[in-house]
């Protein structure tokens, strides 16, 4: 290997490819990284090619030669060079090499002084993901548009997803979980789960538009857990993020990988004991590896589960089975304790044994129990009734950012239960709520807690 200093390239032996991947991504963990793949240069000798790429890529912004460091393996005719960012630091995601490199290809072709083709790739450079997994992404997708200018610039166009990972902003909101002390009558927020939402996209379903139908979902979850984990660096109480059973059992097949998960709450200031990860309802196939087997490797580090979408006939029933008392947490739907006895008294009976089938699992591992999307008060009295005393739901506090909710998470603490019942009872108090989204805000204003 050897390194030219002017230039910033660190080039590669032939036959020192693992060296060359080897080297690259694991210098640039947690950052965005991008591929460059040349084949059949043509006119131009290899050292003066190289010289040039640099330049060009400086020609995006004035000193970009001197912010991003290089890697370089291969020929004229079959060159990568691998291209990462030296700091961090204020990072908003990928230069647009795209259309540099397109328009420099065709002036070159047009002045006769060299020609070329080119693939580009680009993807988060994460910390769980293996070497070779990380270089696969590249690799297929550098070859993938290497000719063809019309998923080069699909991808180009793609580029906001890529930026959303590989950003440096905190862009995620969390759904708070309000809890409900039986004994002090006062309600507490104690965490909240973990969206994306912000600025680059309103949520999940948002950004799953912007994938391409042909790549991988499970990375794409990885990613979404690590960018989400990394923006609630530092943040209080209990964090809920949610996985896909399957997702979990392919990506953190092995000890080492959840290990790294582990490390990266550590390094974000997290700790374990107060990370969830919430299964949320997707079918899911067990080979070799079981999902139990998986979550026994995160239990071993203090992080416990969720159940979601909670019911007796669902396969997230048999997941409570399987992992026992890792299950801390078990999800309400609204249509657990929506029906009123005047309404529709065997629906209502029903939900009243459900609960109690819930309750009791709850006791036998002292997990909790959350209802979400909670509507009025009848069904927050209900439920209190019934000793559910978790609440997830937009009667209490919206979805808010992530910086927000470590600015006022002391602030939302033992609001009294008559304070509560106050606001949920009046029509004008809950029209002031709708707009405010927070009833601990709205109690403040209203001059109702000092």
């Amino acid at each position: 290997m050897t390194t030219s200093k002017s230039l910033k390239i660190r080039s590669f032996d032939e036959g020192k490819i693992e060296q060359f991947k080897n080297v690259f991504i694991n210098e640039n963990r947690g950052k965005p990284i991008v591929l460059l793949r040349f084949q059949d240069i043509k006119s131009l000798s290899f050292i003066d090619f190289l010289q040039i790429i640099p330049i060009k890529i400086s020609e995006l912004y004035p000193g970009a030669e001197s912010h991003y460091s290089y890697y370089c393996y291969g020929d004229k005719k079959n060159l990568l060079i691998g291209v990462a960012p030296i700091q961090t630091n204020g990072s908003n995601g990928f230069l647009n090499f795209d259309s540099l490199l397109g328009r420099f290809r065709e002036i070159s072709i047009k002045n006769g002084s060299m020609n070329f083709d080119f693939g580009i790739a680009r993807t988060q450079c994460n910390y769980i993901s293996y070497v070779d997994e990380i270089f696969h992404e590249l690799e297929v997708s550098s070859f993938k548009n290497l000719q063809d200018n019309l998923i080069r610039w699909s991808w180009t166009y793609l580029n906001r997803v890529n930026d959303y990972f590989a950003g440096e902003k905190a862009d995620a909101v969390i759904q708070p979980i309000i809890h409900y002390n039986h004994k002090a009558h006062t309600y507490s927020m104690k965490g909240g789960e973990v969206f994306v939402g912000g600025e680059a996209y309103a949520g999940y379903a948002d950004l799953i538009r912007d994938i391409p139908h042909d790549q991988d979902l499970n990375r794409i979850e990885l990613l979404i857990l690590e960018k989400l984990t990394m923006c609630c660096n530092g943040a209080p109480g209990l964090l809920k993020f949610n996985i896909s059973p399957q997702t979990l059992i392919d990506t953190f097949d092995t000890d080492e990988k959840v290990t790294r998960f582990h490390n990266l709450l550590l390094n974000q200031n997290l700790n374990p004991a107060l990370i969830r990860m919430e299964l949320i309802e997707k079918p899911y196939e067990e080979t070799d590896i079981t999902l139990k087997s998986v979550c026994k490797r995160f239990w071993n580090f203090g992080i416990s589960f969720a159940a979601d979408d909670f019911g007796v006939k669902s396969q997230s029933h048999q997941i409570v089975l399987d992992l026992g008392e890792m299950i801390k947490e078990f999800k309400l739907d609204p249509i657990s304790f929506k029906f009123k006895a005047n309404q529709d008294l065997t629906k209502f009976l029903d939900n009243l044994a459900f609960i109690d089938y819930c309750r009791r699992l709850s006791d036998n591992r002292e997990a909790i129990i959350t209802a979400e999307a909670l509507e009025d008060i009848d069904s927050l009295d209900f439920l209190i009734t019934h000793q559910v005393y978790y609440f997830q739901t937009n009667l209490f506090c919206k979805k808010i950012s992530v910086e927000e909710y470590k600015e006022i998470f002391m602030d939302m603490q033992d609001l009294p239960e008559e304070i509560v019942n106050r606001i949920l009872s009046s029509e004008e108090l809950l029209c002031r709520l709708k707009e405010k989204g927070n009833i601990f805000k709205l109690a403040k204003e209203l001059e109702l807690v000092s």
